[in-house]
């Protein structure tokens, strides 16, 4: 069992930054991949980006890559994900999702791959 808090969520203007913490609770974070993922008034939650188990892989939606980046520190048990260029459709409720049933090199993307789930931070761009 995994607990999982995000932070770092607030109000940005049109191509400021935010960069999102989430914090796990528990021994074992380094042996899961990490994920983020949105979810919009109205619209589906949909795949942000994602850490492998291992740090060495990391996969983007085509929508944020470039501006996004996601890290995840196991000494701190936290993952990170850098906004940068933000626009007014990044606005979301954001969370953070840990998946246990991969392996070292797995990037999972779907939604129902994942076991833990924090409770989202909201994030929103002014035009």
């Amino acid at each position: 069992q995994v607990q999982l808090v995000e932070s770092g969520g607030g109000l940005v203007q049109a191509g400021g930054s935010l960069r999102l913490s989430c914090a796990a609770s528990g021994r074992t974070f380094s042996s899961y991949a990490m994920g983020w993922f949105r979810q919009a008034p109205g619209k589906e939650r949909e795949f942000v980006a994602v850490v492998s188990r291992s740090g060495g892989f990391t996969y983007y939606a085509a929508s944020v890559k470039g501006r996004f980046t996601i890290a995840r520190d196991d000494a701190k048990n936290t993952v990170y994900l850098q906004m940068n260029s933000l626009k007014p459709d990044d606005a979301a409720v954001y969370y953070c999702a840990a998946d246990r049933g991969t392996t070292a090199w797995g990037i999972p993307t779907s939604s129902s791959e994942y076991d833990y789930w924090g409770q989202g931070t909201q994030v929103t761009v002014s035009s």
